[in-house]
């Protein structure tokens, strides 16, 4: 009988993660801190030509992109002369599961089948649950999703319940669990005992799944009017969505386009504990996730994350709770586009951004997503107000979250704000260097801290010396 006590599970981690892959990270591991990433991602992901293939057979991609024309008209009426740029979207929800996480779905469920695996395993709350459960059910899988669903008191957020719904739906099994440490041990716990895939969020040919949309939207917005968008806005949260975009972007040649994050603000609240789980009206796209998972990508579910979102971003700004709510109602009344929330995260960046850049410019949001029951903004609503939550309308910049939503009383009032990039490229040096409790850097891992961080040899040797590293 093995030993299955928190313990000896988390010992046995890379070794379950290992069969349950089929990747042997350890390959691409050098002496010190770096490793080689690009070589990862060749050997072990698809072409994009093959996961275009992949993801045709199953009715994943070419989805359609449309130009906000009222929304466009709306910044104007807030911007100065000449400034409001038009502001299109990639419309994801038209995808079979409902959102963009279909494409990294294809293909984690087609390489699972491929290499004989009888089932696969996902550990998301989120929209990703829904599109492994829809692509096994195509491709006769068995499937298993387990969800960090409640607090302590039995309290379930409306969008997670949703998800769960829709799983169940497509003949997944979900497993739901409390907030903390229980989701990762468990579904360690699944992966050895039922033998079953991990189809992660962060492998290779996740990530290089989602390369297809930023490849396609470069291509659809070439063909329709004649050039590459100025800016491209990516909600973001395991660094999985940006990263893919921006190096399908580069494989289109699209290399001038300018990449932003973009997450809800929920700076204070603490993903994981109890008592604030239930205090944020969001389940991903937020700062909880998009801050750690970019400055420390290695901290998922496998040895070494395909998503490293701080080697493509650009920029990254932030935005509240009630702004994202006036964006999601306002898409769906003067555009008549009705959407979930996490796509509208970077559609209230967008919104923002579009009134600094010039008319004759072009931005878009490259992914929208399905809404339903536990995701329109009403159950959101509630939920906040059962947990203590005021709601108003004001100025959002006052928010406190997990203590207020503010809907901006006023279009102008929606306004994205900067995080301090040099701050966060920063903390990636940092983390890398703590995470493998380096005392000196080598010049491998000067080179690969400056792609890690999009920038420079000073950049880099000149953080190292604050955090008194030799090299």
């Amino acid at each position: 009988m093995k030993d299955n006590s928190y313990n000896a599970v988390m010992s046995r981690k890379n070794e379950i993660m290992k069969n349950a892959i089929g990747i042997d990270y350890s390959t691409f591991e050098n002496d010190g801190i770096s490793f080689e990433y690009e070589r990862m991602m060749r050997e072990t992901g698809y072409t994009l030509e093959e996961m275009q293939k992949i993801q045709g057979e199953t009715g994943v991609g070419n989805t359609p992109i449309f130009e906000l024309r009222n929304m466009t008209a709306l910044a104007r009426k807030y911007s100065e002369p000449g400034k409001g740029a038009r502001i299109f979207i990639k419309d994801e929800g038209g995808n079979p599961s409902g959102s963009f996480k279909a494409r990294r779905a294809a293909n984690a469920v087609y390489h699972a089948k491929k290499l004989g695996y009888k089932g696969v395993i996902a550990a998301t709350s989120g929209n990703y649950g829904a599109a492994v459960a829809s692509q096994a059910a195509m491709q006769g899988l068995k499937c298993i999703i387990v969800q960090e669903t409640y607090d302590s008191k039995g309290m379930g957020q409306p969008e997670i319940v949703e998800k769960a719904r829709k799983c169940e739906a497509y003949g997944a099994e979900v497993m739901q669990l409390s907030v903390g440490p229980e989701l990762f041990y468990e579904f360690l716990l699944l992966l050895e005992e039922t033998g079953y895939f991990n189809a992660s969020l962060y492998t290779p040919f996740g990530i290089a799944g989602v390369e297809t949309l930023g490849y396609e939207l470069s291509m659809q917005m070439r063909e329709k009017y004649g050039k590459d968008p100025d800016v491209v806005v990516c909600t973001n949260a395991g660094g999985g969505n940006l990263t893919g975009t921006a190096r399908g972007l580069i494989k289109a040649g699209a290399t001038d386009t300018q990449v932003v994050a973009a997450s809800v603000d929920l700076s204070g609240l603490h993903m994981a504990s109890d008592n604030q789980f239930n205090r944020k009206s969001f389940t991903t796209g937020h700062t909880g996730f998009g801050i750690p998972f970019s400055t420390y990508p290695d901290r998922s579910d496998v040895p070494r994350s395909a998503a490293r979102p701080m080697r493509y971003m650009d920029r990254y700004v932030t935005v509240t709770q009630g702004e994202v709510f006036y964006m999601t109602e306002a898409l769906a009344q003067i555009e008549g586009l009705e959407r979930g929330p996490a796509g509208n995260t970077a559609l209230a960046a967008a919104f923002s951004i579009a009134r600094e850049m010039d008319q004759d410019q072009m931005i878009i949001v490259q992914e929208t997503e399905y809404t339903g029951a536990g995701k329109h903004i009403q159950p959101q609503l509630s939920f906040a107000r059962d947990n203590g939550i005021e709601i108003f309308f004001g100025n959002p910049t006052d928010q406190v979250p997990g203590k207020n939503i503010i809907l901006p009383k006023t279009p102008d009032l929606i306004k994205a704000i900067d995080l301090d990039m040099t701050k966060t490229r920063k903390s990636v040096v940092k983390n890398a260097i703590n995470a493998n409790q380096a005392t000196r850097a080598s010049e491998l891992d000067i080179q690969f801290l400056i792609a890690e961080t999009k920038t420079d040899r000073e950049f880099v040797t000149e953080t190292l010396k604050e955090l008194g590293i030799e090299f």
